[in-house]
């Protein structure tokens, strides 16, 4: 959601690169773009003015370091008070005491009633046995909503059939998780239109019974500079402990993102991050900072992969690789990992690549994704026999495939071709990986003259000990 933003302070800081030190002069024309960036991007004038301002007097007060340029500086100084913008650091989940309790609240159109069933998946998967509690009796249909999105993560929805009375259910709510043993305990509470009288006395009333550990605003990341004015009503009135941004993989601005935190003072603990039930991550400042300045994020990509990947089933595979048995079934299997990682706009949103701008960065996307659509299509015309042994796969064969997916006989036979040629380069760096391993030369590989493998090389452990997420 950060592209134009990111895409402006990238030309901007890197432009900077030309002079040979950080002065007044050259520091306050930079920051007027930055400033002129942020704006545009729907921050609050008020943050602005103050990011600004930090980012100066750093600027202004910083020592001239050899052998880095003024850009480098720079954009080390914009980068970690992007961090402090948005929180300094990540902030977990308060669920210490037994029942938690979370309240969540926000406008009509936020993504609360569907965060409620995100959040409780989230919470199972890390061991807890969270309850839901429909306590939302105002929007039609509001509760039905949240008993389907129960059944559809298998997780329990408490709610009172044709009660309106909001604190009759919270407290029933809370009986019932006592009684069953369930913790957290997650409430959904009714939104409105606009911040209200009767809305906040309501929530002030549930939040005496219920005594929560955690008071989460929900906020859409696509409303703009109100969404800095309903945090600060709902934080004035009900004293938040943390923020939910929901839908942050909207085209939008996202200057909701960038001011919320300082208008509050209280942290974004979770963000929502597309349609799917586990499309809810933790919000990590730093991350969040790196990503905006094109630096990528690499560590929740990889965090991502080692929940999406299976680690029998991956070695599994890397055997067959090693043996030459890689079917268009593994394939096949392997596309659907890829699928859980998310968009391949969001996977290249996640790299370090120098200069790719949101314009470059969508046409790979949208040629990938074509691309792996158009595999897709050939592989399910296929029979289970030709996905698993696609030698077999003769003229007559291509013919009925090709008709199959709608393509031509050479487009099926250029696809096997390029599928083989894969599978024999899998086969050698598996090979070389080994050699490697054990300290030798890579077969087919040759020392220069007169050079010798040094005594005991092998090759160096994957960054944090044990194994890479990917076998190949």
């Amino acid at each position: 959601m950060f592209d134009e933003l990111s895409q402006r302070l990238q030309t901007t800081l890197m432009g900077f690169g030309g002079d040979k030190q950080l002065t007044l002069e050259n520091i306050d024309e930079a920051l007027k773009d930055v400033r002129r960036a942020l704006l545009e991007a729907d921050v609050s004038l008020r943050v602005v003015k103050a990011f600004i301002t930090r980012v100066k007097e750093r600027a202004e007060g910083e020592d001239i370091i050899k052998s880095v340029s003024p850009s480098q500086q720079l954009v080390k100084i914009v980068h970690d008070e992007l961090v402090q913008l948005l929180g300094g650091e990540n902030k977990p989940l308060h669920l210490d005491t037994d029942p938690a309790v979370l309240l969540m609240f926000g406008l009509q159109g936020s993504g609360k009633t569907t965060t409620c069933g995100k959040l409780a998946l989230q919470l199972r998967k890390k061991g807890k046995k969270p309850l839901l509690i429909a306590a939302d009796v105002y929007r039609p249909a509001a509760i039905q909503q949240l008993i389907s999105l129960g059944k559809q993560v298998s997780i329990p929805v408490f709610s009172i059939e044709g009660s309106t009375n909001v604190l009759e259910i919270a407290q029933g709510g809370l009986q019932f998780a006592k009684e069953n043993g369930h913790s957290p305990i997650i409430i959904d509470t009714a939104g409105r239109l606009q911040v209200d009288t009767d809305m906040m006395a309501e929530l002030l009333l549930l939040e005496r019974i219920t005594k929560p550990q955690e008071k989460l605003l929900v906020i859409d990341s696509m409303t703009g500079q109100e969404a800095i004015h309903v945090a600060e009503t709902f934080n004035s009135q009900l004293g938040i402990t943390g923020i939910v941004l929901t839908k942050l993989d909207g085209d939008t601005r996202g200057g909701a993102a960038l001011s919320v935190v300082e208008v509050t003072g209280q942290p974004i603990k979770l963000v929502g991050t597309g349609e799917k039930m586990d499309a809810l991550e933790p919000f990590y400042p730093e991350r969040m900072a790196t990503r905006i300045l094109g630096m990528g994020d690499v560590v929740s990509l990889v965090e991502r992969a080692q929940e999406a990947i299976d680690l029998d089933e991956a070695k599994a595979l890397e055997k067959k690789m090693r043996r030459s048995e890689f079917s268009l079934e593994d394939f096949m299997k392997i596309q659907r990992t890829m699928k859980k990682l998310g968009s391949l706009d969001q996977i290249l949103g996640m790299l370090p690549i120098p200069g790719m701008n949101k314009e470059t960065r969508e046409m790979l996307a949208h040629g990938g994704e074509a691309q792996l659509r158009r595999i897709e299509s050939i592989i399910n015309s296929m029979t289970i026999a030709e996905r698993q042994k696609p030698d077999m796969i003769n003229r007559s064969r291509k013919a009925r495939i090709a008709k199959g997916c709608g393509m031509k006989e050479e487009d099926i036979t250029e696809f096997l071709k390029n599928f083989d040629m894969m599978r024999k380069m899998m086969k050698q760096l598996t090979g070389m990986t080994d050699d490697m391993k054990k300290g030798k030369m890579p077969a087919g590989m040759k020392m220069p003259k007169g050079a010798k493998m040094p005594k005991g090389a092998k090759m160096p452990p994957f960054p944090g000990g044990g194994k890479p997420p990917f076998p190949f």
